[in-house]
């Protein structure tokens, strides 16, 4: 197979991360993720991840708590899953660097554009975490911007569900999958695959956005070689 895109954002969500467990990470999720993020870089694809917290916390559900605060320790929660995939991929051969939006020296390098773009075209993987440092934004928000900002062709958005529908597949059995969608419509239709900072960001540097199911193996490979899996947003 042939790759259609030489660099690439793979958003990860943190509950396709924790696999069936619902809370946490599943290791097995991890190293199949690993193992895809392997054969991409074997093809010659530069590969950035962006990884979501959502298996240990999710700011905008706290009910209590100052929503500033609570973003915040989203951020933290990125962080412990950067580290784990870190690990995941190096145990797979594959040198891996992770990028903090917010500075914690001790274990990771502080976002910079340059020096990212710099490892990516060494082949080295760079995962970043902590969103975009920044209270309010999502991780969705954080792949749009990154990619705008490395220029990546695609970001592919792995999620637990296998494409975009119009309503909840596992409350509404009859919702109905896309299998190619406009920026435009995700704003219009509300769809929920990402939330309307990232989609419009995405629509105003003009980059498409594959979404499709991370559960299946090979489906990061079959994205990048612009198999028709999921639904394509462009």
């Amino acid at each position: 197979m042939k790759p259609k895109y030489k660099r690439v954002i793979l958003k990860i969500s943190g509950e396709a991360l924790a696999g069936d467990n619902h809370f946490g990470l599943n290791e097995d999720m991890l190293n199949m993720v690993a193992h895809q993020v392997r054969k991409a870089v074997a093809m010659g694809v530069q590969v950035a991840v962006v990884v979501g917290g959502g298996n240990f916390w999710r700011g905008r559900t706290s009910k209590s708590m100052d929503r500033a605060t609570a973003d915040y320790m989203g951020m933290l929660a990125t962080c412990i899953n950067a580290l784990a995939l870190q690990d995941s991929l190096e145990s797979n051969g594959v040198p891996t660097r992770v990028q903090t939006a917010i500075e914690m020296m001790e274990i990771a390098e502080p976002y910079i554009r340059r020096r990212a773009m710099s490892h990516l075209s060494k082949n080295i993987v760079v995962i970043f975490a902590a969103g975009t440092g920044n209270p309010f934004f999502s991780t969705d928000t954080a792949a749009a911007l990154r990619a705008a900002e490395i220029e990546a062709d695609v970001i592919l958005l792995a999620k637990k569900v296998d494409a975009v529908y119009d309503d909840d597949p596992q409350v509404n059995p009859n919702a109905k999958s896309f299998d190619r969608l406009t920026h435009r419509d995700l704003l219009d239709k509300s769809l929920g695959v990402m939330d309307s900072t990232a989609a419009s960001l995405c629509m105003d540097n003009k980059i498409p956005i594959h979404v499709f199911s991370l559960k299946e193996p090979d489906n990061v490979i079959k994205a990048i070689c612009g198999e028709r899996i999921g639904t394509i947003v462009e």
